[in-house]
């Protein structure tokens, strides 16, 4: 019996700490993504893209295949960047280490935001919880 109650207390627990872990693994795979572009347009002297599909709940690299995020989290935001057709919006990394900049942000169903942030000139690419 005590072992059944403590059963139904813990495991709801676990299940929220799951899922705001999914919300902060996949923001932090969304910065890796955005930095790992821009040192590519360095080191390759040519144009990198992170193309966002909001509807899809999913985003694209250069030369990667679409990365689609888990259920439980959703790009629930975005600003700046550059629209593409009425769906999609990219975000452009220049051989200079400038990019077209602005934010993603990503949620889970509990409310945890986060937000990557894409400094224009600078380059720098910054997570941060909302």
């Amino acid at each position: 019996m005590l072992v059944a109650v403590a059963t139904a207390v813990v495991l709801p627990s676990i299940d929220r700490g799951l899922k705001k872990r999914q919300a902060k693994q996949s923001v932090l795979a969304l910065a890796a993504t955005a930095r790992d572009l821009r040192r590519k347009a360095i080191d390759e002297g040519k144009l990198k893209r992170l193309t966002v599909e909001p509807r899809k709940n999913s985003y694209l690299a250069s030369g990667g295949d679409i990365i689609r995020l888990p259920d439980t989290v959703e790009i629930t935001g975005i600003t700046g960047g550059e629209p593409v057709g009425d769906r999609l919006t990219q975000f452009v990394f220049f051989p200079n280490g400038s990019l077209l900049g602005g934010e993603i942000e990503l949620s889970d169903r509990r409310g945890s935001a986060y937000v990557v942030r894409m400094e224009a000139m600078v380059g720098r690419v910054v997570v941060m919880r909302q």
